[in-house]
């Protein structure tokens, strides 16, 4: 019985829960379904809001393209949308919203739009007139003219700006953890707050791998649809 204090004691400090490591194993396996639900949130937000900028920013930019007295308003407000400070945004909308995963949602759009606006603008801009002069030539106008030709020599542009606004918005979606719907910021604000190493370590790896497979993904998909780049480049 006299063994069985130092080899209790012994036994707490050999785990880095007790320890407070910055890297514990032992973290992960208890709190493994926390981990992965606030992975899942931080996924769903950031995809739902990604694709939702996107085709506002797409609308948008062919409006700019087309009508060019409105380009200069739709660039400026924009950017404007992009100055204002994330926690001052969710705070706006709050009362619209309430405490939401909306809340967040909407405010990554915006912030998102100076991105992709811009990007996909350049990308139609640079295609070469005469390529759209010829297309028009054979009976190509309008929506057709956008998805068959535009559109597709446009996508180097379109993915890098994607690309870019993917990668922000994986950061941007932490601060959604003032509505307690930031994902894995959920868990670095808790960590934070009660000095829990682990868990401020682990969620903000896991946000760095997240940010690192969706821009692989994205960049999967660009030489998939751009087959002619490959090409040339080989």
């Amino acid at each position: 019985m006299a063994l069985s204090g130092p080899v209790h004691t012994a036994t707490l400090t050999d785990n880095c829960l007790v320890r407070n490591d910055w890297v514990c194993g032992e973290y992960i396996r208890t709190r493994q379904d926390e981990i992965m639900d606030a992975l899942g949130q931080h996924v769903t937000i950031t995809v739902v809001s990604v694709v939702i900028g996107f085709a506002v920013a797409l609308v948008l930019a062919v409006v700019a393209r087309r009508v060019g007295w409105l380009r200069g308003a739709i660039l400026g407000t924009s950017t404007a949308l992009y100055t204002l400070p994330s926690l001052a945004m969710f705070s706006l909308l709050l009362p619209f919203t309430k405490i939401s995963a909306t809340t967040v949602i909407i405010g990554l759009v915006l912030y998102s739009l100076t991105i992709l606006v811009r990007g996909i603008l350049t990308g139609l801009d640079a295609v070469p007139d005469d390529v759209r002069e010829a297309a028009i030539g054979m009976g190509y106008d309008g929506l057709r003219l956008l998805r068959k030709v535009e559109l597709p020599l446009a996508l180097p542009a379109v993915f890098a700006a994607l690309r870019v606004a993917t990668v922000s918005t994986v950061a941007l979606t932490t601060v959604g953890m003032i509505v307690n719907h930031g994902g894995l910021g959920n868990l670095i604000n808790r960590g934070l707050s009660s000095n829990f190493h682990a868990e401020v370590l682990t969620a903000s790896v896991l946000c760095v791998v997240l940010a690192l497979i969706a821009d692989a993904l994205l960049l999967g998909l660009q030489r998939w649809l751009t087959p002619w780049r490959r090409t040339v480049t080989a």
